[in-house]
């Protein structure tokens, strides 16, 4: 299907491109999606390049934690990953939840926990507008471990219900 996707890239059908693209590896189908897609200014839901790489850069050594702030979609949209969408609409709390109950045996096998799952809300400090419906601290057992995790293949083939669930993201 790559000159189907090919066509549907360049004429900006993410439908088409989805749908042509179904069948190949999760971290090629969602590079192709953010090369003809990329996210929206200001919508920040995944580590650029950069990010991870300065990160690594830090050098950090033994356990870390990791905090996670989430705001949802009232409606999950599984356009970057229809393989995954389960055919009906569903919240972003929903979609996030199928992602949780993916990853959580990667991160449990790399050593890792979600030390504190709770609501969000409003900020008590910070811009009255902002608000996060889920606050998550992860430890993970090392940086090293946290990276493995990320890139199994295995893993990475549950995050589309990441991407769907997530209006904007904070990961410190």
């Amino acid at each position: 299907g790559f000159e189907e996707a090919s066509r549907a890239l360049f004429a900006g059908d993410r439908a088409a491109l989805a749908e042509h693209a179904a069948p190949w590896p999760a971290d090629i189908r969602a590079y192709a999606m953010r090369l003809g897609f990329p996210p929206a200014p200001g919508r920040h839901i995944a580590p650029t390049e950069e990010a991870g790489a300065a990160l690594m850069r830090r050098g950090l050594d033994g356990p870390v934690d990791m905090l996670n702030l989430l705001r949802l979609r009232d409606v999950a949209d599984y356009s970057a990953a229809p393989e995954l969408d389960p055919g009906h609409p569903v919240s972003g709390r929903a979609a996030y939840a199928r992602y949780m109950a993916h990853a959580r045996p990667f991160l449990e096998a790399a050593g890792g926990a979600i030390s504190l799952l709770g609501e969000g809300g409003a900020p008590l400090i910070g811009p009255e507008t902002e608000r996060w419906d889920l606050v998550m601290v992860v430890r993970q057992s090392s940086l090293g471990a946290f990276m493995r995790m990320a890139e199994d293949p295995g893993c990475l083939a549950g995050l589309g219900h990441r991407t769907a669930a997530l209006e904007e993201a904070r990961l410190i």
